[in-house]
């Protein structure tokens, strides 16, 4: 459990020094095709489907390698 922890913790440190280095290596997640934007003069409604099906991705192929190489 310990040894997961710490490999969560230096994925968050490596996005946020990736983040505050180079600001605008991310701009693109929250943007991409499928993700719901509708802007209108009285009301805003945003929903990242794509960005978090992504994000999905990702996690599980890492758990997955992170497992294997365990």
């Amino acid at each position: 459990m310990g040894k997961t922890i710490i490999v969560i913790g230096l994925v968050i440190v490596m996005i946020g020094l990736l983040y505050h280095f180079f600001p605008n290596a991310l701009k693109w997640f929250g943007n991409l095709p499928g993700d719901i934007k509708i802007d209108k003069p009285n009301a805003k409604f945003y929903f990242p489907i794509v960005s978090m099906i992504l994000v999905s991705v990702i996690f599980n192929i890492l758990i997955k390698l992170y497992r294997y190489f365990q």
